[in-house]
């Protein structure tokens, strides 16, 4: 008789694609800040420092591009709360000064070969 493997949940899959867009994005030259920031507006994936810029960084992952793939879901709604959120963040971290920020997209998705293939999109909205 063979037992069923359980499926990670949400929580730890998005993690796991959040440790490798970090990852990647360090080896393009980014220094990491945080992770995971919450605020009542939503959450914050990455925050990242590309020179100058303060970088907040939005994850997707989807195993196919069916159904528009990872970057089909960021939706306007998406953009406002994370809008909201970094706003929220720079108030909490920078009140006088805050520094030059952008929106990126890290698009995880899996190759047939079950190998992930990045799509990093600067200043994505």
């Amino acid at each position: 008789m063979w037992k069923r493997v359980p499926k990670p949940d949400k929580r730890e899959q998005g993690n796991h694609y959040e440790a490798l867009a970090c990852r990647y994005l360090k080896k393009q030259g980014l220094k990491f800040v945080e992770r995971n920031v919450l605020f009542r507006h939503g959450e914050i994936d990455l925050v990242m420092q590309d020179e100058a810029h303060l970088v907040f960084v939005e994850v997707r992952f989807r195993k196919s591009s069916h159904f528009g793939g990872a970057l089909a879901s960021i939706d306007i709604h998406k953009q406002r709360k994370l809008t909201k959120a970094a706003q929220s963040y720079l108030q909490s971290r920078f009140s006088n000064n805050p520094p030059f920020c952008r929106f990126d997209v890290v698009a995880i998705q899996l190759a047939d070969t079950n190998k992930p293939e990045y799509q990093w999109i600067k200043n994505a909205f």
